[in-house]
């Protein structure tokens, strides 16, 4: 039994065979409060407390009391508690969430000093937050005049949620989930946007917020999750002692009732944004139906299973349907199932598509399902999705997130609801009640009647693309606030000019950073952790890791590159993502797709491009065939690796076509997300070979190229020449030396190396020759104008590579900018969502960044004076150890037990010995003051930069007056 606190009661132990962890359910007895402790002989521990949070409109109540009780607490009153705590901490993970219905605040340590100091910081946080009027108006929203001195110039909206959101928004994907969501749900907490809809979060007030923290920031409100090796009895002493004895039970019990049903489906048509020329073939046609309970796990397992039957690759009936009905560009982003709800919800949809095309959208898809049900479905299909499911649950993650909070994530919904969350982690008894179900050949056709034919709570939403609704909208937030200016009195406007002086007083304030707890250099392990692999020879070559895996294999296999020319280069993106999409041999590509689920996890096919170690002018590449499969699947999946590489067949054009299209797509889509990685990458291609590739491969080049080549294919003779170029490429590939990568669990291995195809042997070098690829030169300044709100801010200046001495202590110097400068000035003062400088020492070179920022120019010329910070201010030597701290909790991050093991044989295929990563991590420990000054004044000249803004018509406009070249995606 777990030794239990006496404020707390110990409901239940129950230990999970199948993932090596025990997990228990306490509740806290003087308030009601839930505390799930998932025990686990895992050193990086994991801390969550997450609220019911449930909004009744769209003002991002939740979401800016997110942000604002993060900026000052009882316990230390400092504005800025979570990202100084981000500096004085070896955290593995730091953050908080705002999902639709709750409000989550964890983080992850090794370091069991960091992880209670961290923990003393987010009790008080959660409960004591200050919540300072100004904190509300700078991370929720404000008036405040465009000259903030002077009133008579233009009234605006500044705030840090009121600007992320507006690039949030930006997305059509992200309006599609908002406005299906409205209709599906018309009268729970569902229907609205808990992250805030920029027309709304204006009307939020303060007293609002604080009304909102006090019923709903309780800890009978609260769920406590924690994982690792601590005791929980540690945990529960700390949340008693600085939190929960201060509270009694509230009867006020916070939850999501049943949504009221349709008693016939409905349809809708709204419209969203979209600044395209060409407006023909950018609607979204979705229909989104209401099942039942999440909490019922049973009942979601079946719904998981119908959706996977359904819809988990292009072999699946309802995606195929999708794929190759020609009223659309490509599946919908949001086919699938949403669980996470208080009631699950069932999507299928097209994209690329017309308003006109919506009846008969609906209409395949209704046909689609009734033959299922008439007719039933394949066996080996139903049977290849459990066989998923059962995969998901036995694989160890903790490559994005960290393991236990994956864990912990996964079972919060369930808590938050009132479900049994344990019951999700030992999911094997409910996955043997399927198996026995589905042996009855109507088990699948009654799913599909019940949940989707013959359930009226039905939506089929129309998205159609409007080009002036951005403008509309732009204008009608200028009229409003010239309204709201017209009827301010001199009073009210030296308010707003008083409140924003004491917010710049505020931010330009220096607070006490020992009120807050620290770890400090001697904290810091002396050693990196080191994953070893064993080279075999016999006769394929082979280099095997022995991790826990908990019984899953995973294997690739990697071949060096050729030299290709920029034709090659830039179609290589879409060879790759096409050979394990495709048929083999004499099968097609639904018969491959479907022989994947049901051996593997899925196959996938990429390149690793690295620069030299020594000379970023010169990579490193390879092409890599990867996959997973349980233990029992080893042999199979091999030889459907093997297979895919040999019969691989590009005769399928219909097939690469509808890749292609769904490529496209998706590229366009990222762009409101993922705007400032695509800004670096576009400012770093002037300086670097490998940078510039990236630009072209994955970048806004890249998006641009993928656009061209969708439109190209329509003609089939450039079908044929692109299916020509794949084949050529694969043959080139075909006659290279290769090498395996093998991760299980040691006594599988012996075995799994005896099953590996002794065909996998070609006599070569399997070392990646150095080449320097001969690309296009980039533009040095570029505004590129996509469908957004706001701006994502990139400037870049050459350095050095990974090698050389001087690479750590840039890394550093990026770290020292962020949280010495840029945070308070890009974020703070200019209303960014976030943003920062970083070292790619593969690439050499040193790139500032912002993301859904406000302002573009204004931004660049911060990045400028950041540089001037360092070289004229004194360097503050607190300030650098919490940089170099930033950089070695990076540096020690852990990941899953087989993304370290392919992480470490990347790291050895291209240079980067255990040797090399542990001088480049001492060095960064040995950084000094005046190295910081020197490579900052060596490296940063501002006569040498690159910049690159994602940005507006308008932005673009403004940028071309500065001399920047422009592009349009």
């Amino acid at each position: 039994m777990m030794k239990t606190h006496s404020a707390f009661r110990l409901i239940r132990q129950t230990p999970i065979a199948s993932l090596g962890i025990e997990v228990a359910e306490f509740e806290h007895l003087q308030t009601g409060s839930m505390h799930y402790h998932i025990a686990s002989d895992n050193e990086e521990n994991v801390f969550m407390v997450a609220f019911r949070t449930m909004p009744m409109d769209s003002t991002g109540v939740a979401h800016i009391l997110e942000h604002t009780a993060l900026c000052g607490s009882e316990r230390y009153p400092v504005r800025d508690p979570f990202f100084m705590m981000t500096r004085r901490s070896l955290n593995t993970f730091m953050n908080a969430f705002t999902s639709s219905d709750w409000t989550a605040y964890p983080f992850a340590s090794q370091n069991k000093k960091d992880f209670n100091n961290l923990l003393d910081v987010y009790l008080d946080a959660a409960f004591f937050s200050r919540l300072d009027p100004l904190d509300f108006a700078q991370e929720g929203h404000r008036l405040e005049f465009a000259e903030a001195e002077n009133p008579e110039s233009a009234l605006e909206y500044k705030g840090v949620v009121f600007n992320e959101m507006k690039g949030a928004m930006s997305s059509p994907v992200s309006t599609l989930w908002q406005t299906l969501t409205k209709y599906l749900f018309p009268t729970a907490t569902y229907h609205y946007n808990s992250g805030g809809d920029p027309a709304c979060i204006p009307d939020l007030s303060y007293e609002e917020l604080l009304a909102f923290y006090k019923r709903h920031y309780h800890p009978t409100n609260a769920v406590f999750m924690t994982f690792g090796n601590i005791d929980p009895y540690e945990h529960q002493e700390k949340m008693h002692e600085q939190a929960l004895k201060r509270f009694d039970r509230l009867d006020d019990k916070l939850e999501v009732t049943d949504e009221k049903r349709y008693f016939a489906p409905i349809i809708v048509e709204e419209a969203y944004a979209c600044n395209e020329d060409d407006l023909q073939n950018q609607t979204h046609l979705v229909m989104g139906w209401l099942l039942g309970s999440s909490i019922n796990l049973y009942d979601s397992l079946k719904a998981n299973l119908l959706s996977k039957v359904l819809l988990d690759h292009s072999a699946s009936p309802l995606r195929h349907a999708l794929e190759t009905c020609g009223l659309g560009q490509s599946p919908s982003p949001l086919c699938g199932l949403e669980d996470s709800n208080r009631e699950i919800s069932f999507m299928c949809g097209l994209e690329g598509s017309n308003p006109e095309q919506a009846a008969a959208f609906e209409q395949l898809v209704l046909d689609t399902l009734q033959k299922l049900a008439d007719q039933g479905v394949d066996q080996d299909q139903v049977d290849a999705a459990l066989h998923q499911l059962e995969l998901s649950q036995r694989e160890i993650g903790g490559d994005g997130y960290p393991y236990g909070l994956q864990l912990g994530l996964g079972l919060l919904s369930s808590a938050i609801h009132r479900g049994d969350p344990i019951a999700l982690l030992d999911l094997d008894p409910v996955l043997e009640r399927l198996r026995e179900d589905v042996k009855d050949s109507q088990f699948i056709p009654g799913l599909i009647n019940k949940l989707l034919l013959n359930n009226p709570h039905r939506v089929r939403l129309t998205l159609r693309p409007d080009a002036k609704l951005a403008e509309r909208r732009e204008q009608a937030e200028k009229d409003t606030l010239a309204e709201i200016k017209a009827g301010l009195t001199d009073e009210q406007k030296a308010s707003l000019v008083a409140q924003a002086k004491a917010l710049q007083e505020r931010q330009d304030q220096i607070d006490d950073a020992d009120i807050l707890p620290k770890v400090t250099l001697q904290d810091v392990p002396a050693d990196m952790k080191e994953v070893v692999g064993i080279a075999h020879q016999q006769p394929v070559r082979v280099t095997s890791y022995d991790r826990g895996t908990n019984g899953i294999v995973y294997q690739q296999v990697v071949l060096p590159l050729p030299e290709l020319n920029q034709e090659q280069l830039s179609l290589l993106p879409y060879y790759v993502g096409s050979v394990a999409e495709l048929g083999v041999g004499q099968k097609d590509y639904m018969e491959m797709q479907a022989r994947q689920a049901q051996v593997s996890g899925g196959l996938s096919v990429y390149t690793s491009l690295r620069a030299n170690i020594n000379d970023p002018s010169q990579l490193g590449a390879y092409l890599v065939i990867s996959g997973k499969a349980l233990a029992r699947n080893h042999q199979a999946l091999d030889e459907l690796m093997l297979d895919t590489f040999q019969h691989v067949r590009f005769d399928e054009h219909q097939r690469i076509r509808e890749l292609i299209a769904q490529r496209s797509s998706r590229k366009r889509q990222s762009v409101t997300g993922s705007g400032h990685s695509l800004a670096m990458l576009a400012s770093a291609a002037v300086f670097s070979p490998g940078a510039r590739l990236a630009h072209i491969n994955s970048g806004l080049e890249g998006i641009r190229f993928i656009q061209q080549l969708d439109k190209k294919l329509a003609d089939e003779g450039q079908m044929q020449e692109l299916t020509g170029t794949f084949a050529a490429l694969h043959q080139r590939f075909a006659e290279q030396a290769r090498q395996v990568v093998l991760v299980a669990e040691g006594e599988r291995l012996e075995e799994c190396i005896a099953r590996l195809s002794p065909q996998w042997h070609v006599a070569g070098d399997v070392q990646s020759g150095h080449w320097q690829p001969q690309l296009a030169d980039v533009a040095r300044l570029q505004a590129w104008k996509v469908n957004t709100q706001v701006n994502f801010c990139a400037k870049a200046y050459p350095t050095v590579h990974s090698g050389h001495a001087d690479a750590p202590i840039l890394t550093v110097l990026g770290e020292y900018l962020r949280n010495g400068f840029l945070h308070r000035v890009i974020r703070e003062q200019g209303g960014a969502y976030g943003g920062g400088a970083g070292h790619d020492a593969g690439n050499g070179v040193f790139r500032f960044y912002s993301y859904r920022d406000p302002r573009n120019l204004a931004t660049l010329a911060d990045f400028d004076r950041a540089i001037d910070w360092v070289l004229s201010s004194p360097i503050d030597q607190a300030k650098l150890e919490e940089a170099v701290l930033g950089v070695v909790s990076s540096l020690d991050k852990p990941g899953s037990p087989a993304g370290e093991a392919i992480q470490t044989f990347h790291n050895l295929l291209h240079g980067r010995t255990q040797e090399q990563r542990k001088l480049f991590r001492q060095r960064v420990l040995e950084t000094t003051a005046a190295d910081l000054r020197r490579v900052t004044e060596t490296y940063l000249q501002i006569d040498k930069a690159s910049a690159a803004v994602v940005t507006h018509e308008q932005g673009q406009k403004q940028l071309l007056e500065a001399g920047f070249s422009a592009f349009s995606l």
